[in-house]
């Protein structure tokens, strides 16, 4: 027969349980941190009573969120919805650069494009009109068909 370790069940100092309890009860959304700088007591500790003794904080449920709504960007035609993107490109040894683009979501055309060093709002500006010009050939108002 092999030698098995057996594990003690961990043992809790009644001394750093009890001021942690009061603190938790008092301000029920401190976490471990918090109630161990308050305390002066290693986060260390602090944190392996909270886990033991079942007090951890919760997080927040990660998942739908009522205000946004992820909608299918689906176009019917050319011209009814166009989207934009924005990245950064490693360029060597200029660094990084940012690149805008400008798609139509019927086609998946890509519309317009624009690359710069900065990632200012010009550089969308840039690529949009790039966009308006690559489709309608002016930046001005086009009648409809």
């Amino acid at each position: 027969m092999y030698y098995r370790t057996q594990k003690a069940e961990p043992k809790l100092q009644q001394h750093l349980v009890e001021p942690i309890k009061a603190m938790i009860e008092e301000n029920p959304s401190f976490g471990y941190r918090t109630v161990a700088s308050l305390l002066g007591f290693n986060k260390n500790t602090v944190q392996r009573i909270f886990q033991l003794k079942d007090w951890q904080v919760k997080k927040r449920p990660v998942g739908f969120r009522p205000r946004v709504q992820a909608l299918p960007s689906v176009a019917q035609r050319p011209n009814e919805r166009w989207a934009t993107d924005l990245c950064r490109i490693w360029t060597g040894k200029d660094g990084w650069s940012h690149l805008a683009l400008v798609i139509d979501c019927c086609t998946r055309e890509l519309l317009g494009w624009h690359l710069s060093r900065s990632g200012k709002s010009k550089t969308a500006e840039s690529a949009l009109e790039h966009a308006l010009i690559s489709r309608f050939g002016c930046l001005g108002r086009v009648p409809e068909k």
